[in-house]
């Protein structure tokens, strides 16, 4: 293969080592200079000394979990990294080792045959952690809401089907005082606040229950995780603030989509970064994110295009924005999409049953309605009498009504016309 990388360096990367690889071209003869090294900090920083002692300017890696970040951040000031996947790097199998890993990655890189993967800078890397840490807080605190509506209803207290929030400023005093030991319902439901004392009778048949010493424990215990799950958010919250300072302007401009907010903004930032020249062009940034369809055709037949797995913190914020509804908020405009073209109409004429294509010779169904058809006569017109002919017998239909028949109408006038 041809050389496209002097001097490139590769590492395969584990939780507590890691093999490096540099190829070394000395006219036409290659030597290749293996090293392991710790994972350590200490063992990294001699692992970035004897790489730039052997004049490495390109240096890959695969993306092994979280084991390449500490790598990454020690590296990333000094060489140009390349961070690849590794379903894209896999060799012949049958010759998996470390070494032979470390060299197959770097002869790839020599080659020019590596995608990097997208790894945002420094201040949106530690703007991401912030943000997903305090998603899986989030993701907590609605845990610990559903135990506490769980264990509600084993204690047969109904305060959710009355209070909207029981989490509120009303619904947090009565659940305080259950915990402390009162379970009066007229003295719980006189806690209620605002418009909910407006269902207070109602309030006094929902609080009534079997709230047992057990069930203070544990409703006493939620409330405590909650309230320091709120303090916890809160806290990452004026970080995250912090950190985005530097990103109010595109955080702004991002509020301005219909259903994107603060916290929607402050994610995408994180996600994506602010410079999208990473991505050359939309359709690159949503293949990223795995929110397209993919692209599966062999032998001319289209298999399925399950999406892959992508970015799941992008993905869920995406579809949380996507499926929020707004009516009193404008929507992006559409483009227009072209009305599909009509069939040409049938020509008039023609008998039921004829065959619509000339070259089929079928008669299909739905156009049938189009035909116009001969009108049909329930009774056939009398036919004219000559003065020789005698008077032929009138008879009654099935359906002629009696009184029309006794009246000695003439049977003309009971001829009914269909179409």
């Amino acid at each position: 293969m041809e050389r496209i990388v002097e001097r490139p360096g590769a590492l395969d990367v584990h939780k507590a080592s890691v093999t490096a690889c540099v190829r070394v071209w000395r006219g036409r003869e290659l030597e290749e200079r293996m090293a392991e090294f710790a994972t350590t900090v200490p063992g990294l920083l001699a692992l970035r000394d004897w790489l730039e002692a052997l004049g490495v300017k390109q240096v890959a890696m695969e993306a092994t979990g979280v084991y390449w970040k500490p790598v990454w951040a020690v590296l990333e000031d000094r060489f140009e990294l390349l961070l690849v996947n590794a379903r894209a790097v896999k060799q012949v199998p049958g010759r998996k080792t470390d070494i032979k890993d470390a060299q197959w990655l770097c002869q790839l890189l020599e080659a020019g045959l590596l995608r990097a993967s997208f790894v945002p800078p420094k201040p949106i890397r530690t703007l991401r952690n912030l943000t997903r840490y305090r998603k899986t807080q989030i993701s907590d605190r609605q845990r610990e809401a559903n135990r506490l509506h769980k264990i509600l209803e084993d204690t047969g207290i109904k305060l959710d089907c009355v209070a909207s929030d029981i989490l509120g400023v009303s619904g947090r005093a009565m659940l305080d005082a259950l915990v402390s030991g009162t379970t009066d319902p007229d003295v719980l439901a006189e806690l209620a606040r605002g418009q909910l004392r407006k269902k207070i009778p109602a309030l006094r048949e929902a609080l009534v229950g079997r709230f047992a010493d057990e069930h203070a424990l544990i409703v006493g215990q939620i409330l405590a995780h909650i309230d320091f799950l709120d303090e916890a958010i809160d806290r990452l919250s004026a970080e995250i603030e912090e950190q985005l300072r530097p990103f109010a302007a595109h955080r702004d401009l991002l509020m301005t989509i219909p259903g994107v907010k603060q916290r929607t903004a402050e994610v995408l930032i994180a996600e994506i970064g602010v410079d999208m020249s990473v991505f050359p062009t939309p359709k690159h940034l949503a293949s990223w994110a795995k929110v397209s369809p993919g692209n599966d055709q062999s032998a001319g037949r289209r298999r399925s295009g399950k999406t892959g797995k992508g970015n799941k913190w992008l993905r869920a914020t995406l579809n949380e924005f996507c499926q929020r509804r707004r009516p009193n908020e404008r929507q992006l405009p559409r483009r227009p999409v072209p009305a599909p073209p009509r069939p040409p109409r049938p020509q008039q004429g023609g008998h039921r049953g004829r065959a619509l294509d000339p070259h089929r010779r079928l008669a299909h169904a739905p156009n049938r309605r189009a035909v116009s058809r001969p009108r049909r006569r329930l009774f056939h017109p009398p036919e004219p009498r000559s003065a020789r002919q005698t008077p032929r017998p009138t008879t009654r239909s099935a359906w002629t009504p009696r009184r029309a028949h006794a009246q000695g109408r003439p049977r003309s006038a009971l001829c009914v016309t269909a179409r």
